[in-house]
């Protein structure tokens, strides 16, 4: 992993897209916060739908969570340039509209070339797909992305972990998203072995 020099301070950029699951982008920003990770925040138009429909949440209630936040449209902002130096982005949720065009290199927003960028500077970019099932177009694009260097992670409950909420689902998840940047979240419920 290929991570910035940026002193002591993580920076992290946070996407969050129109796929369904917003509550983890939402969820995340708030871990980040709680652990001092600076994050850089950019939402898709079609995002905010879903943070209100799922949620009841503005963009400016989302907003808040982050240190920076950057309009969709707003391409010239610092996260579109490979020289703002940043450990890496998560995309939580992303949807298979920002995965194309992170898959083709055909970036038409802020969201996608801020990935974009990850993938070309050998940054870490974690992908949290939320689609469910997959045509074969989808499939290749998600090979397409994987091949070029971002990770794929669906957010796929660790039942495992015997949740007891859907809110420790969804900490257990993004805790495992996090250690791909080595940052422990504390919400992991570490795999021991199995019980004999």
């Amino acid at each position: 992993m290929n991570t910035a020099p940026l002193g002591s301070r993580r920076r992290i950029v946070v996407g969050i897209s129109g796929a369904s699951g917003a509550v983890y982008g939402v969820r995340l920003l708030q871990l980040l916060r709680e652990l001092d990770v600076e994050t850089h925040l950019v939402v898709s138009r079609s995002a905010q739908v879903t943070l209100s429909q799922e949620m009841g949440l503005q963009l400016a209630d989302v907003k808040a969570l982050a240190n920076v936040h950057y309009p969709n449209a707003d391409i010239g902002a610092a996260i579109s340039s490979g020289s703002f130096r940043v450990d890496g982005m998560i995309v939580a949720p992303c949807s298979i509209k920002t995965l194309s065009e992170i898959a083709t290199g055909c970036t038409s927003s802020l969201l996608s070339r801020a990935a974009d960028v990850m993938v070309k500077e050998r940054r870490r970019l974690v992908l949290m797909v939320r689609e469910t099932p997959l045509h074969a177009g989808h499939i290749r694009s998600l090979a397409a992305v994987t091949e070029a260097g971002a990770i794929v992670y669906p957010p796929v409950p660790a039942f495992y972990a015997r949740p007891a909420s859907i809110e420790e689902m969804i900490d257990h998840t993004l805790g495992r998203v996090l250690d791909l940047f080595d940052v422990d979240a504390r919400t992991v419920r570490r795999w021991q072995g199995a019980i004999s």
